[in-house]
């Protein structure tokens, strides 16, 4: 039992540092993205915002339909393996998206490395499964800080990175970061790990056997929308700050900070809130972020200044801290073992399609009826999610707690 602790408590901090220069990676993407596709050849405010978009969520594409086939593959032949693919090959796409010539052949890349990434939520699985159900909510809220600050450090080092070197070069820098995740996880991770007859059986079978399908509905929809919630304003987060802030030289400098203040408060407040979801319940957790989340939104439309929307972003990040590893402590909680990569990639599908439709969506409101509203629309899409968590999650698992006392 010891030995099994010690395992699982090894692979959790070996998963954060790969998740962290994971994450670190892949979110300098998002605000050297615009400068990118203007060097490329765009010239046009609105067609950059467009072409973003398109570029920043094609990598979701294929994520959505591959993610599914890669967590039956982890159900049958174990999570490790996982890790290393989609560690490796993504950075081999990110060398290879140094050396595109056109913004066509960037979004083709962005859609070949949907295909093949994936390592966060590998860990993810790889932790739950192997993590203590009391401790579940500690573990992964944990292992988001990886990722957290990974996506906190990505943008101020990718801004830094374009102004010293150049944007090319940012991309052979990012994939040196993914090679290191993948020798980690080669060298370090254990998983004892033994395919079982049940685990090739077909997923309608295991999914008639659960027990309540409305909460796993509700939690993939939670996780859709707040993806949606978050990329719908990330890409076009540069052209907001020049926007606010017209006459600076240090765009993607600026651009980056805006990005990290939303990671600083998901770091510094995660671990803590997987804990008091430990304690007083994940739904609890979840409902009450996903409110604070729609609130914060609506004023980052009338900001006057970059540290305004610092601020805001600085709540939103404390509030997206709190959704997604209470959102996996749910699925730990409810799946068996034997189903867990196929539930948990089911969760990462809807993530990868929020990534995908809020990209699209956040672009094309920016570019037709200002960046602005594109704030409104998401919190209202909030507040729709949050009386969807109420009614089919909250007022449930309050009921039964009620009723067992």
């Amino acid at each position: 039992m010891k030995n099994n602790m010690d395992i699982w408590k090894r692979n959790l901090w070996i998963c954060w540092l790969g998740s962290f220069a994971t994450s670190a990676a892949l979110s300098q993407v998002a605000p050297i993205l615009p400068l990118y596709v203007r060097e490329l050849g765009m010239v046009n405010m609105g067609d950059i915002a467009v072409w973003s978009g398109y570029a920043y969520g094609a990598a979701t594409v294929l994520k959505v339909v591959a993610s599914p086939v890669w967590g039956k593959l982890a159900d049958q032949y174990g999570r490790k393996p996982m890790l290393l693919r989609a560690s490796f090959g993504m950075a081999v796409i990110l060398l290879l998206t140094a050396f595109v010539t056109s913004v066509p052949q960037l979004v083709a890349v962005r859609m070949i490395m949907g295909a093949i990434s994936g390592f966060n939520s590998g860990a993810i699985t790889l932790i739950a499964t192997q993590t203590p159900r009391e401790k579940a909510g500690w573990a992964l809220g944990t292992l988001s800080t990886g990722s957290v600050s990974g996506t906190l450090l990505g943008p101020l080092l990718g801004g830094y990175l374009v102004e010293m070197i150049s944007i090319r070069s940012s991309f052979i820098v990012m994939a040196a970061l993914l090679l290191t995740a993948f020798f980690l996880s080669l060298l370090f991770v254990r998983e004892d790990f033994s395919p079982r007859e049940h685990c090739v059986k077909a997923f309608s079978e295991i999914w008639h056997a659960l027990p309540d399908h409305a909460l796993f509905y509700s939690m993939f929809l939670t996780t859709f929308f707040v993806q949606l919630a978050l990329f719908s304003i990330e890409p076009i987060i540069t052209l907001y700050v020049k926007l606010l802030a017209p006459q600076t030289g240090h765009l993607a400098l600026l651009s980056g900070l805006v990005f990290a203040s939303s990671g600083i408060s998901a770091l510094l407040c995660a671990p803590w809130l997987g804990q008091l979801s430990d304690r007083i319940g994940a739904h609890k957790v979840i409902f009450a972020a996903l409110l604070i989340g729609a609130v914060l939104f609506i004023p980052q439309s009338f900001v006057k200044n970059v540290w305004q929307l610092m601020a805001l972003r600085f709540g939103v990040g404390i509030a997206t801290g709190a959704m997604l590893p209470s959102i996996n402590t749910m699925l730990k909680q409810n799946t068996p073992a034997e189903a867990a990569g196929r539930i948990f990639s089911l969760n990462q599908s809807a993530q990868f399609l929020g990534v995908f439709i809020g990209s699209i969506m956040g672009g094309q409101i920016a570019a037709h009826w200002g960046i602005r509203n594109v704030f409104f629309v998401t919190s209202a899409l909030l507040f729709i999610n949050a009386a969807d968590v109420y009614r089919n999650v909250f007022i449930k698992i309050n009921s039964h707690a009620a009723a067992i006392r």
